[in-house]
């Protein structure tokens, strides 16, 4: 195609700039939050959707008898995701993506890394409008696989899930129930509790992705009782105003207390066996630092 002269190409092809894990460029459009587009009418949206893209109960069952493979390649993207500066939503979205194509094939391909790193490209394509490249991949992967591996996979991915990729995850509650609890405190709400909470609350969501004791489990139930974990290790709110927020978020998700309270003491329960982990890794590694010698009592004081 000629135009004035200049030879124009309509062929849409992906940028080969190789740039470091961690490196890539922030991203310079992004559109800011539409208060319109949250609330009641949102939450009730994804509480209508959210159940078929749960895995299957035959695939949750398998997992969670032998969970240890599918919780390295969880651990495993959430560490890419990281390095690679994406999207706190980007992560969720992959394992779910991974998880729904493992329970339609129930079997791993001969590389379970390149199949995690299709389902971050396609989360990253789906979610950024920066997202993070094939090559970045393969240089996380320390070039396991090829480019041109990772993109038959990403075919290979779509075609299995038909291309319904854009799944509801415990990551897209989150701001709809904060939004919720800021609304109904009214001019009491306080907002730097609130963006406090929002951070806590994304932590403890990424490490329900990563255990395989939630899997199966509906995505708003992980995000409530995220957010309930959160108030309650943060400690600022009176019993009156925990108990206040607890029968919103029940109403909001359409559960009850009794589940929320179980699913949030898994989560505490999950959370303290992460830090013993980690303590006992950092002993093996030479000792731990005075001030991390004993679990943490806040949340605040948790570092990830």
């Amino acid at each position: 195609m000629q135009v004035e002269g200049m030879s124009v190409s309509l062929w849409c092809e992906e940028e080969e700039d190789v740039q470091p894990v961690g490196q890539r460029e922030s991203v310079s459009v992004r559109a800011p939050r539409d208060p319109h587009a949250s609330g009641l009418r949102v939450i009730h949206g994804l509480l209508h959707s959210q159940d078929r893209y749960l895995p299957s109960p035959l695939y949750t069952s398998l997992i969670q008898k032998e969970p240890k493979r599918r919780e390295e390649l969880a651990k495993w993207t959430l560490e890419v995701c990281c390095d690679c500066g994406c999207d706190e939503s980007v992560f969720p979205l992959a394992v779910s993506l991974l998880d729904r194509y493992l329970s339609a094939t129930l079997s791993l391909p001969s590389s379970p890394s390149c199949l995690a790193a299709a389902c971050i490209l396609v989360s990253s394509k789906l979610v950024e409008s920066d997202p993070v490249s094939a090559d970045t991949l393969c240089a996380a992967a320390e070039y396991e696989f090829l480019t041109s591996s990772v993109r038959e996979m990403e075919r290979v991915v779509l075609g299995t899930l038909r291309w319904d990729v854009a799944a509801v995850t415990p990551q897209d509650f989150i701001p709809h129930l904060l939004s919720c609890l800021e609304e109904l405190e009214g001019d009491d709400a306080d907002r730097d509790f609130i963006s406090t909470l929002r951070r806590h609350s994304d932590t403890l969501v990424a490490l329900c992705v990563c255990d395989s004791r939630f899997l199966g489990t509906p995505a708003s139930l992980v995000a409530a009782a995220a957010v309930y974990s959160a108030v309650r290790g943060l400690e600022e709110k009176s019993r009156r105003e925990t108990s206040h927020m607890t029968s919103i978020l029940v109403a909001l998700c359409q559960t009850d207390v009794a589940l929320l309270q179980c699913y949030s003491e898994l989560i505490e329960d999950a959370l303290r066996e992460r830090l013993r982990n980690s303590r006992e890794e950092e002993e093996k590694d030479g000792g731990m630092e005075d001030e991390r010698s004993s679990t943490p009592t806040d949340l605040r004081e948790i570092d990830f």
